[in-house]
């Protein structure tokens, strides 16, 4: 599937320009995040973000140019993170532990929640025309997992039995439920429960006895 993208009201940019692109989303996601979608108006936006209601309607013509390009922009940032080297494309067990584990051990990660499944909360309330982008936006997440599960069964490490597509739906139903559970809860217990049980599922489906040494005590 493509990578998420705000192809709409899309402008070559200098180094500037991208600059204060960048900005405003990043304040358009914040606001987004703490006030909503429909609270967060150019007003509002040029204020936090310093710029004039001018720069706005250039880069963002209408609210729905906004809003799509702030799903592309928080998008990348989760993806790219599970990209990096860090998770080794999700492919043996040990990197899973590791994705679990850094948010487990993140003290503000009950506090902030998901970042991408928050904003999602707030826009799929609203009638925008951007529903395709953010079911591109998390069917790409999953795809991260869904991969890795795979590069494990042609390497052996998990049973050709297991379903990677089932798998990865767990794993971010998992991390999505589990925050949000957690940020209710202001306790991160919620997050790890969800986490390491979803984890310790797909460590059933571990081919040798070698890979059972990847279980938690």
């Amino acid at each position: 599937m493509e990578a998420v993208t705000a192809v709409r009201g899309a402008h070559k940019l200098t180094a500037r320009g991208h600059a204060t692109r960048a900005r405003i989303l990043e304040h358009a996601a914040e606001l987004i995040y703490t006030h909503g979608v429909h609270a967060t108006n150019n007003e509002k936006l040029r204020q936090t973000a310093g710029v004039s209601g001018s720069q706005i309607n250039h880069y963002f013509p209408t609210k729905e140019d906004l809003v799509l390009a702030v799903i592309a922009w928080q998008a990348e940032r989760v993806l790219a993170f599970h990209r990096g080297e860090r998770f080794a494309g999700f492919d043996d067990l040990d990197a899973f532990r590791e994705w679990a584990d850094h948010y487990i051990a993140y003290e503000r990660a009950y506090q902030e929640g998901c970042s991408l499944g928050s904003l999602a909360s707030e826009i799929i309330k609203t009638d925008l025309d951007v529903h395709d982008e953010l079911a591109s936006a998390f069917d790409q997440w999953r795809d991260i997992f869904r991969d890795g599960l795979r590069r494990m069964q042609r390497l052996n490490r998990i049973s050709a039995a297991a379903d990677p597509n089932q798998l990865a739906n767990l794993l971010l139903a998992a991390f999505q439920g589990g925050m949000l559970l957690a940020q209710v809860a202001r306790d991160i217990t919620p997050l790890k429960d969800a986490l390491q049980t979803a984890i310790d599922h797909v460590q059933t489906f571990a081919e040798s006895p070698g890979d059972e040494a990847l279980q938690h005590p």
